[in-house]
């Protein structure tokens, strides 16, 4: 290669993308405002509400509206959030973890069927099996509570946390696994001793994925729960909507307060989450 040729493909190497910049303060800049314009309404007093600027600083910045929302029995639904969020990634995550080492080191053939299912049900969407969930709850005698939000959670998250723990799974060298097996280790000491800690990330991706999506659900809140007691966040946001239908403050502010929890899960294990997706899918 000249000394021409090869000036042109330093230069080109080192000329800015312009136009990808620019794109990516664009898609910045739309992601930034909303978020900005519901922080600074939180925390705006009501009376200011319609006389100010909505995109600028309230000019007598209070925490009243999170006060109101909180004295709402906010904490009420803070709490069953919580509960259905925590016991349903547990058991996602143990059931997952020991269905995804039995398709990889098993060698008959019922395992590679019973992924072969796992895998058949990432293609069916919860809107579609609705009504025969309800049925079931129903006839369960579980319809109103939250075991109702936290059995269908389980069960239409389970398949693609399998597919994540056993692509993750596949990469783990078949030798270390053999070495346990010398060394007298059962199936679960293995289990618990080998491959649960060398799948750390890809753990963390499925709990805090499936932590995500159960927080945020609002499809089975609706449909199969009703009284107040059992309400979690999300459907409270649209009873705060209904509640406080001209008090945009609180209704921002009930907003604000049910993402934090589940953006600072986010942010702990955001690492973990990308390299717990890409895990097997370059192969």
């Amino acid at each position: 290669m000249s000394a021409r040729a090869a000036r042109a493909v330093r230069t080109a190497r080192t000329a800015p993308n312009v136009v990808g910049g620019l794109a990516g303060w664009i898609w910045l800049l739309v992601i930034i405002v909303p978020i900005y314009y519901i922080i600074v309404t939180s925390l705006r007093p009501e009376a200011d509400y319609y006389s100010e600027n909505s995109l600028s600083w309230p000019s007598r910045p209070t925490l009243d509206a999170y006060g109101e929302v909180i004295a709402n029995d906010f904490l009420l639904y803070f709490g069953n959030s919580v509960f259905v969020t925590v016991v349903s990634v547990v058991v996602i995550l143990a059931v997952s973890l020991m269905a995804s080492y039995v398709v990889v080191r098993s060698r008959r053939r019922s395992a590679a069927r019973m992924f072969q299912i796992f895998l058949l049900g990432i293609a069916i969407p919860i809107q579609a099996t609705i009504v025969p969930v309800y049925y079931l709850i129903i006839q369960l005698g579980l319809y109103d509570t939250l075991w109702a939000l936290i059995l269908p959670s389980i069960a239409f998250a389970i398949p693609l946390s399998v597919l994540i723990l056993t692509n993750f799974l596949r990469d783990v060298p078949v030798e270390l696994f053999e070495s346990m097996r010398v060394d007298g280790a059962g199936e679960w000491r293995t289990l618990w001793s080998l491959a649960l800690p060398l799948t750390r990330p890809a753990v963390v991706t499925v709990a805090v994925y499936n932590a995500l999506q159960v927080w945020n659900g609002f499809l089975f809140p609706l449909v199969l729960t009703q009284s107040a007691e059992t309400r979690v966040l999300p459907l409270s946001l649209w009873a705060f909507q209904g509640e406080f239908s001209v008090n945009v403050p609180a209704v921002l502010a009930a907003v604000v307060l049910s993402v934090l929890p589940i953006l600072a899960a986010y942010v702990i294990g955001r690492r973990q989450l990308v390299s717990g997706l890409t895990a097997g899918f370059g192969k």
